[in-house]
């Protein structure tokens, strides 16, 4: 649903989780136009799979929910992945890490909120990353 948001300015309530899906995107970016290709992960991966699909990515939105601490959980591992494989000396440039955000999704529902915004903050602040709380 984020990324659907994002591509198309509209929110969809209605989508299948656990479909993966690449999407394809122009935009226009500091008055450059950008070509983008997002793909947007069902989150149930083995590790082969999702070291995969790091390796295929140039940047990162690590998505949580905050109704969600199980996938609060697994930013940690996720960005240390992302950081590891893309420091890895087989990589070309493999000295220049890739773009990480992390985003708590889900920021309306309070009354089901099993994360707070502290702790997203502080795990941010702790890995060294930019972090929001979108809805």
């Amino acid at each position: 649903a984020l990324t659907v948001r994002f591509i198309t300015r509209r929110f969809i309530g209605d989508y299948d989780p656990t479909l993966e899906m690449i999407y394809r995107h122009m935009a226009v970016i500091d008055g450059e136009m950008v070509h983008f290709e997002i793909l947007d992960t069902a989150g149930q991966e083995d590790s082969l799979q999702i070291e995969e699909k790091i390796k295929w990515g140039d940047g990162f939105a690590v998505v949580y929910s905050v109704t969600d601490r199980c996938s609060f959980d697994e930013v940690m591992r996720l960005c240390f992945l992302i950081n590891h494989i893309h420091s890895s000396p087989k990589r070309s440039g493999g000295s220049e890490q890739p773009p990480v955000v992390i985003v708590a999704n889900k920021k309306d529902l309070q009354f089901d909120r099993m994360v707070s915004t502290q702790d997203g903050e502080n795990l941010s602040k702790a890995l060294k990353l930019p972090f929001y709380e979108i809805s």
